[in-house]
């Protein structure tokens, strides 16, 4: 890391809301070739603080210096004048548009009076290639993977010339083979001299990649440390402000009856192409079912297939011993399903509406929060306040939409939402994603406590320590189908990987 001035000094920071800081007095600078941790809980206001570097925010007092130089970032057009590029936890990117016209939107290249797509593609190509971020410039952003559509986040701020980088969770939603690759990009980055700040609640990435670690916890900065003379656990206490128990005490597992059966199920995904190919498993009572593999083996299907979001193309999927194949969303909720989806935006919330609507979403028209199809506000309310409190989200009231939360209390609004309905059956798409160690440490209990209720929980995840530490048993999907199934005791890091790219196990049984 050069020893240079600082491109960024961030000087006694505030930002209001209502009167609630989210950032109250900070103090951040970056150097050129360094990349800085920004370390915090859900909530905690890095996002916001980042906000104001990015030019989405105007800070309330507080100065921002770029290169020395005090200046108002007004809007992101200014800050991508001035060199600096936000890649946020969740992609701004259109569906429907090819990766290509994703990258140069509002920055196109033009000849004369037309836009200039060679010229641009070769660009594209030239960085794709040189950051190792292969990605098809012609693909609509409706036909790639989440990991890909990263790789297309990175490239749009690479090509408008960023040379500040700021990455919001960037591995949230990337496999343990993506996240090294990523990681070397950063590397590579800062190498070549950008100045790279990263948000993140993944303390083992911090070690991996970061020089220093700026802290802030309730809006406050904590302080700034080098990450080579500081711990996990000491990390952790910093952020959240108690000791954290980085493993989890699991006693051993009281498995019950099968609930889940799923029988030589095969489902095509989007594009027509069978992602499913005669998939075969059972899920029991008080037991949960690891699903590890590497992202567009078929994990997004199976979860749409089991709640009714996909249409099954042959096999059967029974539950509590009932056939549910290709039922309607309802019916299934209401045969004892749960369901924490991976992206909680799409098809976990309704941004726009309250907390108390979104903690109803499933259950508003039948009692008590409805009777004779009026609602009934006050139980409605009544209900979020009591789970808001228990799953400890961050909120100034329980009437706030959800879009006003953080990423991380947003998770928890679905999970709360989930786990208070007692559903026999609780799917678990990446329920973690984007949480700090508190918040996980958490949620991993709650899912503890269902399984000692007896619930079956499907746990599907690409943090391969989450699906180790929770799992009593792990199958492993490879090409929409089971490479094998082996137990977290005596199965390692290794092994699953093998498995993950189609090594499959001997004599392996998915009983």
């Amino acid at each position: 890391m050069e020893n240079t001035a600082n491109v960024i000094e961030m000087r006694h920071i505030v930002k209001e809301f209502d009167g609630l800081r989210a950032n109250d007095d900070i103090n951040l600078t970056l150097k050129k070739g360094e990349i800085l941790a920004l370390l915090g809980e859900n909530g905690a206001g890095k996002s916001t603080l980042m906000s104001i570097l990015s030019g989405l925010l105007t800070p309330t007092s507080g100065k921002v210096l770029v290169r020395g130089q005090q200046v108002k970032i007004k809007n992101p057009t200014v800050a991508k004048d001035m060199g600096i590029g936000m890649v946020h936890q969740h992609f701004m990117l259109m569906d429907s548009f090819t990766v290509l016209e994703n990258i140069i939107l509002g920055h196109e290249t033009t000849k004369g009076p037309k836009l200039d797509f060679r010229k641009a593609f070769q660009q594209i190509q030239e960085l794709s290639q040189r950051y190792n971020l292969n990605v098809d410039p012609n693909k609509k952003i409706s036909e790639i993977t989440v990991a890909q559509q990263q790789r297309v986040e990175i490239l749009k701020v690479l090509y408008r010339g960023a040379d500040i980088m700021i990455f919001d969770e960037p591995t949230a939603v990337l496999t343990p083979q993506e996240i090294t690759e990523f990681i070397q990009i950063l590397k590579e980055l800062s190498k070549e001299g950008k100045a790279i700040i990263l948000i993140t609640h993944k303390l083992e990435e911090i070690k991996q990649v970061a020089d220093r670690v700026t802290v802030i916890r309730s809006g406050k900065s904590v302080g700034t440390f080098d990450v080579a003379g500081v711990t996990d656990n000491r990390l952790a206490e910093l952020m959240v402000g108690r000791h954290v128990n980085m493993r989890l005490d699991k006693p051993l597992a009281t498995v019950g009856k099968t609930i889940l059966q799923v029988n030589n199920l095969q489902v095509k995904n989007n594009q027509g192409i069978m992602a499913l190919k005669d998939l075969s498993f059972n899920l029991h009572a008080g037991e949960i079912l690891g699903v590890a593999g590497i992202d567009g083996n078929g994990q997004d299907e199976l979860v749409r297939a089991l709640t009714g979001l996909q249409h099954v193309n042959a096999g059967h999927i029974l539950i509590n011993g009932q056939e549910m194949t290709n039922r309607k969303v309802r019916e299934i909720t209401e045969a004892g399903v749960s369901c924490i989806p991976a992206d909680r935006q799409k098809y976990g919330l309704i941004m726009p509406f309250s907390i108390s609507d979104n903690l109803a979403l499933q259950s508003y028209y039948q009692a008590p929060f409805s009777n004779h199809h009026v609602l009934h506000h006050d139980v409605i309310n009544s209900h979020a306040n009591q789970l808001i409190k228990q799953f400890d989200i961050r909120t100034t009231s329980s009437s706030v939409p959800v879009s006003d939360l953080s990423g991380g209390n947003q998770q928890k609004v679905i999970i709360a939402r989930e786990l208070s309905r007692n559903s026999d059956l609780i799917i678990a798409f990446q329920p973690t994603r984007g949480l700090d160690v508190g918040a996980i440490e958490y949620i991993h209990r709650q899912l503890l406590q269902e399984r000692a209720k007896g619930k079956a929980i499907l746990l599907i995840s690409y943090e391969l320590d989450e699906i180790m530490q929770l799992s009593d048993r792990i199958i492993v999907l490879h090409d929409g189908n089971i490479s094998g199934e082996v137990m977290p005791k005596t199965t390692s890091d290794e092994e699953l990987g093998l498995l993950m790219t189609g090594v499959k196990k001997e004599g392996s049984s998915v009983a």
